[in-house]
């Protein structure tokens, strides 16, 4: 997703002394970034909209006013729900130890939006210019206190529990049991929970239960209401999807959506979209 981030061959000569580079880009509509990786690590945060991001071993769901960590040499891609307002900084590898070396969803707070929006003004941050290595020390003390948010879906690796986590990710809303699932792919019950638990850390339950809540964030942000997606997700009331959500997300759907309009970008870079 290259754009405001060198100015190619006059900047050759310079590689070695930038750390952080950025990107920016409006979409206006569902957009896909197929399958790549980058040398450099990546924070991708959605100022507005939902992204997912996937990778061979999970899915990260990141709503508005939320970031992605992607680490360098991961192939991943980007799946963009409806209209998405992109800022992306590209962190040198090696530039800290305290780094993630995992992907995981991060909120994003007031200071480090302002952090990436200027690093997205700049272009490039050179360590070599001081104002520039000021800023880098400044997003470097972010990311050493940047709070996870649970927005990732673990896939699991086993051939006969890879089958049935993508039954149910074709079909969130399917009330079918595990029992029932299982036998579908000649597989028991007890089997299934064990290789869920051993490979996802979670039971096949919670496991379905998160895939549901990450599914019903983007038909939230492509404009569905409450209602249409709580049950297209398989919850049996709106209520108790609404509680689900605030557990998830911290609050409700419709002062969450209502904060997401309400937030417009002050420093947009209109730019076209490329892989």
């Amino acid at each position: 997703m290259p754009k405001k981030r060198q100015n190619s061959s006059s900047d050759a000569d310079l590689e070695d002394l930038l750390d952080i580079r950025s990107y920016a880009v409006e979409l206006s509509t569902a957009h896909k970034i197929h399958k790549h990786s980058h040398d450099w690590h990546q924070l991708i945060y959605a100022s507005r909209g939902v992204m997912t991001v996937n990778t061979s071993t999970g899915s990260w769901v990141v709503p508005s006013r939320r970031a992605v960590w992607v680490p360098g040499g991961i192939e991943h891609e980007i799946e963009m729900s409806a209209s998405v307002s992109v800022r992306t900084l590209y962190l040198r590898t090696g530039l800290s130890a305290a780094l993630p070396n995992e992907c995981c969803v991060v909120n994003v707070s007031p200071l480090l939006r302002e952090l990436i929006l200027r690093t997205i003004d700049i272009g490039m941050l050179n360590r070599t210019v001081a104002t520039h290595k000021h800023l880098i020390d400044v997003i470097l003390d972010q990311f050493r206190t940047l709070p996870t948010i649970p927005l990732n879906l673990p896939m699991p690796a086993d051939i006969r529990a890879l089958r049935i986590a993508e039954l149910v990710r074709d079909n969130p809303g399917d009330a079918k049991s595990l029992d029932r699932l299982a036998k579908k792919i000649g597989a028991s019950k007890r089997t299934i929970e064990r290789l869920f638990q051993t490979e996802t850390e979670m039971t096949f339950g919670k496991w379905r239960q998160q895939l549901r809540m990450l599914h019903a964030l983007r038909l939230l942000a492509a404009g569905e209401n409450v209602t249409t997606a709580a049950l297209e997700v398989g919850y049996d009331s709106t209520s108790a999807f609404i509680s689900a959500f605030k557990n998830a997300v911290g609050t409700t759907p419709g002062r969450y959506y209502a904060e997401d309009q309400a937030v417009t970008e002050q420093r947009a870079v209109p730019v076209k979209a490329s892989q």
